[in-house]
């Protein structure tokens, strides 16, 4: 496929948000298929953007190689594959605008309660019960378009990680599930030629945004850190919930 003049500036400003988030910014990548998806299908956005993500997901994994909880992953992963498990098998019965309005709506009440009544108790530990639901619905809606982060957020931010744990162990979470999800995509056909060239044009982009972001990740103070990506949280989910509500 050929882009326009356009697209190509919010292309590559999808692929700076991938690699911000890679960073240790997290949230960044809530905005990078919406940003591409106000010139492009969703599906050809998300196709064209895992590539990039998971390029820079080495570049995160090298930045985080010490930083990261092992027994939050590990009440995560398996819910996460099958929740990628699942959106291959639905994923032409499944109705995108729906599954975004439900996530916007998760998102928006964690973090206004967050907001709300920060002071909600003490931090929490890994749980196998709740680690496989939001595991498996982290997995699920990044399948369906990169925006895994609010089930994965609500589920890990009350644990109260060091700042740069929680960047470390979100960058290997999601960079086990770009993994995954290589396999259905190649076979859905998102993995074709055209879609891999404009891919390949947008790595430096997202490497200067991995950049970035590890640098403002050692400037941001933790306790500000996670108001930031508490109030990021509240509007990538408000902006969910309208593009479901208009899609539907």
């Amino acid at each position: 496929m050929e882009l326009t003049q356009t697209s190509w500036v919010l292309a590559v400003l999808g692929a700076v948000a991938v690699g911000m988030a890679k960073g240790g910014l997290s949230m960044m990548s809530m905005i990078s298929v919406p940003i591409m998806a106000l010139t492009m299908s969703p599906v050809v956005a998300a196709g064209i953007l895992l590539p990039v993500y998971v390029i820079s997901d080495i570049g995160g994994l090298i930045a985080f190689r010490r930083a990261f909880d092992w027994p939050t992953l590990i009440t995560l992963l398996p819910g996460a594959v099958a929740g990628i498990a699942l959106g291959w098998a639905t994923a032409h019965a499944v109705d995108d605008a729906a599954i975004m309005l439900i996530i916007g709506l998760i998102g928006a009440v964690f973090a206004l309660n967050a907001l709300i009544r920060p002071q909600m108790g003490g931090a929490r530990g890994p749980r196998w019960g709740a680690g496989s639901f939001w595991g498996a619905l982290a997995g699920y809606t990044s399948f369906v378009s990169h925006s895994g982060v609010p089930p994965y957020q609500i589920y890990v931010q009350p644990m109260q990680m060091q700042s740069r744990v929680f960047a470390g162990t979100t960058t290997v979470f999601f960079t086990i599930v770009n993994a995954v999800k290589l396999i259905p995509y190649y076979f859905l056909g998102q993995l074709n030629p055209a879609n891999l060239r404009i891919s390949a044009m947008l790595i430096l982009p997202a490497l200067g945004g991995l950049m970035l972001g590890l640098w403002l990740l050692r400037v941001i103070p933790q306790a500000l850190f996670y108001k930031i990506i508490t109030w990021a949280l509240l509007l990538i989910s408000l902006r969910l919930i309208w593009t479901g509500w208009v899609g539907l």
